[in-house]
């Protein structure tokens, strides 16, 4: 894979005199007392301001100060006016624009579309305190407030919004953010490569206009400017393997082709007419100046099986060591998305760790409680990444499918700075991990294949004969973390695959008997093959192997503990047949939901071009056949959502009738084999008529999805109301 400049070996700005800042300032008299006339970049964020490395605004910021810039920090701005962002005064370089750790947009509304009451990255759990789509209104109130300052955004919300992208909650295809926004660059996945370098050319007085050599970054250009390019039509992408068969060509609506352009000499399958989508077409004489030329936004908008090929072709073109720049015409307009950035080493990711974060909110919010600074602040981040690639999941189009690792002892040193410095730490580590627990360290087993490959997940549909699937490193870290004086218990709190936790019995031992602390929380998802497929998740075989292990080794150690499986209902590719089936699994296995996960497309994602489009994207796409089931609309939903919370009185009325629509009255009954009664507690029902009365029917558990806990020590739990 190609190398890039270590991220700390750039000369410092000369503002590196002024030295480091306790916490960097969110107003003019902080910057008066550090001595500072300016800033040199201003960080305006949508959550509200912690100096911790799991914020995005306080690793980034951290890292630019190390490079000798000033930055400050503008948190949650009123966005109805610029006056909030004038706070700090002008930037001397830029504005660097983020919702937050979370999208805007999932951060606000539930799956069902929903205005959430509170929101966790506000202090007080307050909600409201943030625009829809949150990039776009605070780059324009940038622009309002000084004009001529570059405006550079990223963050998850607009790494996930690079191109034409599906947006559930006004249910269209909506331009790149770049082109909403106008801002001038764009950073995608991690930003830390990229925003290093583009501060430093900035310094340098280099026009931002001309930084669009920048890998991980997108840019705005004129259509057709950039003639120098060979652009490659994206219907001519191959994708090898089984799951990812070569595209075929396929049936367009319209299109445009320079003269000498090249008609393709075959025709698909289903004898539709082959039109090309390039403006050249040339062999690839270069692939360093080689473009795959995506179908335009105008194209995808009014065509979702375009749409579904476009996220297919996305989705091919993330691996750093060969993936193609992407270009998508909108308008008189190209947005062209240069390569994935290089991961960062491990020393490189050792730095920015080590840096000297307070690890506390911002003094200005006094007492206030920030509830995910609260879930977060005796956690460690080990490593990023993840290679499982499951279609619903976001991290992968925003970490990339590479695992990138800090060392073990850059971990042991923040789990010793945690212990000694931070407030109300109690000696127990809340988690070790991060976007997956298990996943530090393993990577392919040859760089070269590694950096060649093209397949979506690493593990689906079986985990890949050149994948290093060895937890003896991981082992290791957690055997050294918990032997630390003053550590009482290391917990692991980060999603676990078990599919790969299965190939290690020692790891599953280790885990089972030292770190879980009577519950531990697993995502199989579903139990039948159609949704799972479309997930890309392995089959509930695999939870039942890892389930015996857990119990096994839980017993061996005289513990009593349990899994808390996660499921989502409403997920593409799912029928009602399935959500029957899992309900009755549940059934069996003696699990009651509490709360439930309805699916949510997110932006970018490939389920999320299932859902818009009816096509299966994990395999070849054409206008005849590959066509999967799609919940939509709120019946069906509210439906699978029932089937989750078989055992809730109010969704009987609602169940009985699905269930004799699906010649399943069999189901219906009040012995043990049944999955609900024919009788109705007094004021319960499908729209939740009247007051309940009596005691519940059910018995419910405080956890966000399920829990099994034998009937014998079960103690009814009084539901909070809202």
């Amino acid at each position: 894979m190609q190398a890039a400049p270590d991220i700390f070996s750039y000369r410092k700005f000369w503002a590196h005199r002024f030295g480091v800042s306790p916490q960097l300032p969110m107003s003019k008299q902080e910057m008066e007392l550090l001595g500072w006339d300016s800033c040199d970049i201003i960080l305006v964020t949508g959550d509200a301001y912690v100096d911790h490395p799991s914020f995005g605004m306080a690793l980034i910021g951290r890292l630019l100060e190390a490079q000798g810039f000033r930055v400050g920090i503008i948190s949650q701005p009123d966005w109805t006016s610029a006056e909030d962002f004038k706070q700090l005064g002008q930037p001397n370089l830029f504005f660097g624009v983020t919702g937050g750790n979370m999208d805007s947009m999932v951060n606000r509304y539930t799956s069902d579309r929903r205005i959430r009451s509170n929101d966790a990255y506000t202090a007080d759990g307050e909600g409201g305190k943030r625009p829809d789509r949150c990039v776009v209104a605070y780059s324009q109130r940038c622009r309002e407030a000084y004009k001529g300052v570059p405006v550079v955004i990223g963050g998850i919300e607009a790494s996930l919004r690079r191109i034409a992208h599906y947006d559930y909650w006004s249910e269209k295809v909506r331009r790149s953010v770049i082109m909403d926004s106008k801002a001038d660059l764009l950073v995608y996945g991690n930003g830390e490569r990229q925003v290093v370098e583009i501060a430093h050319r900035l310094a340098r007085k280099e026009p931002i206009k001309d930084l669009t050599d920048i890998r991980g970054t997108a840019f705005v250009v004129k259509h057709g400017q950039r003639e120098e390019w060979w652009e490659k039509d994206s219907t001519s992408v191959d994708t090898p393997g089984k799951l990812n068969p070569p595209v075929d060509p396929y049936q367009m609506k319209t299109a445009t082709s320079c003269e000498g352009s090249k008609q393709a000499s075959s025709k698909p399958d289903d004898g539709a007419q082959v039109i090309q989508l390039h403006i050249k077409r040339a062999e690839i004489k270069d692939k360093s100046r080689t473009v795959v030329r995506l179908p335009g936004y105008h194209d995808v908008k009014e065509d979702s099986v375009l749409y579904a090929h476009t996220s297919r072709i996305l989705h091919l073109e993330t691996n750093p060591g060969n993936a193609f720049a992407l270009v998508q015409q909108h308008g008189e307009r190209d947005v062209w998305l240069n390569p994935p950035p290089i991961p960062l080493t491990t020393s490189e990711m050792d730095g920015v760790f080590d840096l000297p974060y307070s690890r506390v909110a911002h003094e200005q919010y006094g007492d206030k409680n920030i509830p995910a600074y609260e879930m977060i602040r005796f956690s460690v981040n080990i490593m990023r990444g993840c290679f499982g690639g499951c279609t619903f999941c976001s991290i992968t189009e925003h970490e990339g499918r590479i695992i990138q690792n800090r060392s073990e002892d850059s971990i042991i040193k923040e789990v010793e700075a945690i212990r000694d410095t931070a407030p109300g730490f109690t000696g127990v580590i809340s988690d070790l991990g991060g976007p997956t627990a298990n996943m530090y360290r393993l990577a392919c087993k040859s760089e070269e294949i590694e950096a060649s490959c093209r397949r979506l997940s690493c593990v689906y549909p079986g985990v890949c004969k050149n994948l290093n699937t060895d937890h003896t490193p991981l082992i290791n870290l957690y055997r050294r973390a918990r032997s630390l004086p003053g550590i009482k218990k290391i917990l692991i709190a980060s999603g676990l695959r078990y599919d790969l936790a299965v190939l290690s019995p020692e790891y599953v031992k280790e885990l089972v008997t030292h770190h879980v602390g009577g519950y531990l929380k697993i995502a199989p998802e579903h139990t039948e093959e159609g949704p799972l497929d479309q997930m890309m998740k392995p089959g509930i075989g695999t939870y039942d192997k890892f389930k015996a292990m857990f119990d096994k080794y839980s017993k061996a150690a005289g513990k009593e503990q349990y899994l808390i499986p996660y499921f989502i209902a409403a997920h593409p590719g799912t029928t009602d047949k399935d959500m029957m089936n899992l309900a009755l699994w549940l059934k069996r296995n003696g699990f009651r939901a509490d709360q439930v996960q309805a699916y949510l497309p997110s932006p970018m994602s490939a389920a999320a071009a299932m859902y818009h489009s009816g096509k299966n994207t994990l395999k070849k796409v054409n206008r005849k056949g590959g066509d999967i089931v799609v919940p939509k609309g709120i019946k069906v939903r509210r439906l699978h959502k029932a089937f989750l919370r078989y055992h809730d009185p109010e969704n009987w009325p609602m169940l009985r009738d699905a269930l004799q629509k699906m010649g399943r009255a069999d189901l219906i009954g009040n012995g043990k084999k049944h999955l609900i009664p024919t009788w109705q507690p007094a004021g319960t029902g499908e729209r939740g008529e009247g007051k309940r009365t009596g005691k519940t029917a059910t018995k419910s558990f405080r956890t966000q999805h399920v829990r099994h806990t034998p009937k014998s020590k079960v103690k009814p739990l009084r539901r909070k109301r809202r």
